[in-house]
């Protein structure tokens, strides 16, 4: 599938970019120190996504600020025939504004009509006062949880 941007209102959910009109490269450095320490990995981040949508296992979106384009989060589905894991992240400067529910809300709509998904899971630590209020906020249920880990679901309405 090609990547299909989505407007969800207050931001714009887009592909991943590193061109010489938008690099979305800082940002990442910036928002995952942990897992993107370098240029080259960001890079290889980036191209990982867009290999996702090219070889229709997974869809990830970069967040964008509406009028900027600058990277705020993402939000990613991972596919499993009819079945998706959905994990997401707000860069630290984005965070506690709603960023992360408007676009896993505006992800699960698109999952749920455009791919005819029949569930979205989640999965988040225990003592993740955010993500587990995420959760709830965009209409996922407690599955359960297992070694700190508290795993969730959502079915179409």
């Amino acid at each position: 599938m090609e990547p299909i941007e989505i407007n969800a209102g207050t931001h714009y959910l887009r592909q991943f970019r590193a061109d010489d009109r938008l690099d979305d490269r800082p940002a990442l450095l910036t928002a995952l120190p942990e897992s993107v320490r370098t240029h080259a990995d960001a890079t290889a981040y980036i191209e990982a996504r867009a290999a996702g949508w090219r070889d229709d296992d997974h869809y990830t979106w970069a967040v964008a600020e509406l009028t900027t384009g600058t990277l705020i989060g993402e939000v990613r589905l991972e596919l499993d025939d009819a079945t998706a894991h959905l994990t997401a992240w707000t860069h630290p400067d984005a965070r506690r504004q709603g960023v992360a529910a408007t676009a896993v809300s505006t992800v699960l709509r698109f999952g749920f009509g455009a791919l005819d998904l029949s569930r979205v899971d989640a999965v988040c630590a225990e003592d993740d006062a955010a993500a587990v209020a995420l959760a709830h906020r965009c209409g996922f249920s407690r599955d359960g949880s297992a070694e700190g880990q508290v795993h969730w679901s959502v079915t179409p309405v």
